[in-house]
């Protein structure tokens, strides 16, 4: 029979185990940028003595590479808030216009799913709501990696887009919008209370790219949290049940968060999203028309190839919101 507490004394080794991992990677990382640095003196220096020009150039692409190599790792020394080790949960909400806003969340999970794979990371669809025409109403997803939340919590906010409308005959310019909220997953070792007539749990048939019983059972869940209008889904598990359990943990997760970010004694007291999803509340403009450039509104970060941000390479936004934040803590 097993011992009182033994599942929390497995649940404390897998912990330390994976802290074990990542500190173990930080320092494989910082061997090899050492081993790198001292690569590039000893090229330095054989160049030196023997007058060789022709080591120059492979000289500087070292250099570049290194900078590059530098640079993200000393982001990561950033990364010191309570949960930014955490896996990330992601929803993208399309904004009002319809068919463009859709069509534009779409393009955001085309682009944050390509950035995680680009780190390594792991993406699992949690819930997924297609437009009626063409694109995603909603999606939410986790992002499984080392550090994802405190890399993708700089997304959350509104995002956007300007471009020629491919839905519009006329050729005109549109913006359109979507929202992104980001939180991270939490473990088992914290609590909120949450109060069950607080809840309205609704159930619902799986569809779109998450479900696994599409149109046969209702088995999805959606738990609303009636006090603050706080809204969770979840349609990705075998059953009703671990869909549940999911989507409580993500309601948990967001109160947590939200209660935390202000400094909050109860969670009556939480108010719940306040930002609208327009016009005077993004974070980062994307426009592809009559130029294009993606510019973050809070770093004022610019990067002229809008399509290679699109494509995944937001790390430049990420580095520069981190800096941004760590100099604002700093002057508090």
């Amino acid at each position: 029979m097993e011992q009182p507490g033994f599942w929390d004394d497995v649940e404390e080794s897998q912990k330390l185990m994976k802290e074990l991992k990542t500190l173990k990677g930080t320092i494989e990382e910082f061997e090899a940028i050492k081993m790198a640095f001292e690569d590039i003196e000893t090229l330095i220096e054989m160049a030196d003595e023997e007058e060789d020009e022709s080591l120059v150039e492979e000289i500087k692409e070292m250099t570049e590479s290194f900078k590059v190599d530098f640079e993200a790792f000393r982001i990561q020394t950033l990364l010191s808030d309570e949960f930014d080790a955490n896996n990330a949960v992601v929803t993208i909400h399309a904004g009002a216009g319809g068919t463009e806003s859709c069509d534009w969340a779409s393009m955001l999970y085309r682009m944050y799913t390509r950035w995680a794979d680009k780190k390594g990371f792991s993406i699992e669809v949690m819930d997924y709501l297609d437009g009626e025409e063409a694109g995603i109403k909603s999606v939410t997803f986790q992002v499984n990696g080392p550090n994802a939340y405190g890399y993708l919590k700089s997304e959350k906010g509104v995002h956007r887009l300007v471009r020629i409308s491919p839905f519009n005959a006329a050729g005109k310019r549109q913006t359109s919008f979507a929202s992104l909220d980001v939180m991270p997953e939490l473990d088992d070792n914290i609590e909120i209370d949450i109060n069950e007539e607080d809840l309205k749990i609704d159930t619902y048939r799986s569809s779109g790219a998450g479900g696994q019983h599409v149109n046969k059972t209702e088995s999805a869940i959606r738990i609303t949290h009636i006090p603050t209008g706080v809204v969770v889904q979840c349609q990705n598990e075998r059953s009703q049940h671990s869909n549940k359990d999911k989507a409580m943990k993500m309601l948990m997760s967001k109160l947590y968060l939200i209660k935390k970010q202000e400094n909050l004694d109860k969670i009556s007291d939480i108010r719940g999203e306040v930002t609208d999803n327009g016009w005077g509340s993004q974070i980062r403009s994307y426009v592809l028309q009559p130029y294009t450039m993606v510019k973050d509104h809070r770093t004022n970060q610019e990067i002229g190839n809008a399509q290679m941000v699109l494509d995944g390479d937001i790390n430049p936004f990420i580095n520069a919101y981190l800096k941004w934040i760590n100099i604002s803590k700093e002057e508090e």
